[in-house]
């Protein structure tokens, strides 16, 4: 029940942290946030196909396939976060990624273990970390690309 709970907070919480930003910034980094929860959905497609990892606990009923609590919470409202803190400074962007990255592979996925939520399986966790290390550079690339539009409304 508590690691429900715990799903639950990191899919729902995040996303009132929003209410520090002003609407001006949420319309600029809302649209790096979706791009990034998509790209999130098929990296678990493949992961499960591949069988990456496990998921043993979900919220919801197609949960086992996508945790839900972090491609949709936790991770995405953390790359809106990302953006407006580092937005227009590369070499911060990459660090911070660098750091959150390797805190996800390294420290995260083993407590998700230990919790019960997932297990890596057919992945080490230095492989995940090149994964989504690598998709910061796509979402970055997605983010100029989307600012271009945006300079010209």
């Amino acid at each position: 029940m508590m690691v429900h709970i715990i799903m639950l907070a990191t899919l729902i919480l995040p996303w009132f942290t929003l209410f520090f930003s002003n609407p001006e910034e949420r319309k600029r980094y809302m649209p790096v946030t979706i791009f990034t929860s998509l790209l999130m959905t098929i990296i678990f497609q493949i992961a499960y196909t591949y069988e990456w990892w496990i998921l043993h606990k979900q919220i919801v009923p197609w949960g086992y396939m996508i945790d839900v609590s972090f491609a949709y919470g936790i991770f995405a409202v953390g790359t809106f976060w990302i953006f407006k803190f580092t937005s227009q400074k590369f070499p911060l962007y990459a660090a911070l990624n660098l750091i959150t990255d390797a805190f996800m592979a390294f420290i995260v996925l083993p407590l998700l273990n230990v919790l019960g939520i997932a297990t890596y399986k057919n992945i080490l966790p230095w492989q995940y970390f090149l994964v989504i290390f690598v998709l910061s550079f796509i979402i970055y690339i997605y983010h100029k690309w989307q600012q271009r539009i945006y300079k010209s409304d």
